[in-house]
């Protein structure tokens, strides 16, 4: 199947050479996700020239921000300044990439923070404000994504707070399922008009397995309904953990293309 520039495959860093030519042979544009050991071990004449293969065969590439111990809205000043410092090499990163869109997780868990929404919101808005002139230089969009968030409301504080077009909304289907109180069409009603990505996966509703589409419960029928409806040009990236789990969930997209 040729590869439409607003669809995207999930790809960790460290693997992107061995996967490049394929890649670039079956028209994949990637989704890189830079872990923070990744980053740290960069080499960035590496990532230039990788880059640059990628845009001489004119595909599109977004990137994954770490996230494990990250917390933009932290309560303690000190997990704020290393999410800090780590995003920022992450745009150091999109420099190089160019990225239509950095999807960053964050970091909202009501059962850590439900007592504390608001002073956890407050710091939130105040640290992106700092990235998002970072990402209109990189002309880039930032996305957040839900993770544990069990209905739209505080993601939604979020972006309206920020106000941006510039700093929008990554909607994760496998993480909505696991976790939603909300129905799809409540979720896409709230936050539908701030969507730029969604991450395609499957699961049976208790761990985040990343199956193909059509091999969990997941109704993407309705999901790629809503799409059209709501956001019709936003990035589809696939998120299947395994080359072979790639190949089944493109094969599966085909249907809703």
């Amino acid at each position: 199947m040729p590869m439409r520039p607003d669809i995207h495959v999930h790809v960790p860093y460290p693997r992107l050479s061995e996967h490049l030519e394929y890649f670039i042979a079956n028209r994949i544009n990637p989704e890189v996700f830079f872990s923070a050991h990744a980053l740290d071990h960069l080499v960035w004449e590496e990532l230039s020239a990788q880059a640059h293969l990628l845009h001489t065969a004119g595909l599109s590439t977004t990137i994954h921000a770490p996230f494990l111990d990250l917390n933009p809205g932290a309560l303690d000043p000190s997990i704020r300044k290393v999410t800090h410092s780590r995003f920022q090499q992450v745009f150091q990163a999109a420099e190089q990439l160019k990225p239509r869109i950095i999807v960053f997780h964050p970091g909202y868990d009501e059962l850590r923070y439900g007592g504390n929404r608001l002073d956890w919101l407050k710091n939130s808005i105040d640290f992106w404000r700092e990235f998002v002139p970072c990402a209109k230089e990189a002309g880039s969009i930032i996305a957040v994504e839900n993770i544990f968030e069990k209905e739209p409301s505080t993601l939604r504080g979020l972006l309206e707070a920020i106000d941006d077009p510039c700093f929008r909304h990554c909607f994760d289907v496998g993480h909505w399922n696991m976790f939603t109180t909300v129905t799809l069409e409540e979720w896409f009603a709230n936050l539908g008009s701030f969507l730029v990505e969604t991450h395609v996966h499957d699961n049976h509703g208790s761990i985040d397995e990343h199956l193909p589409l059509g091999e969990g419960q997941i109704d993407f029928d309705l999901l790629f309904d809503l799409m059209r409806r709501h956001a019709p040009d936003a990035v589809c990236t696939i998120e299947a953990h395994t080359f072979e789990r790639m190949e089944r969930a493109l094969k599966a997209l085909e249907k809703y293309l």
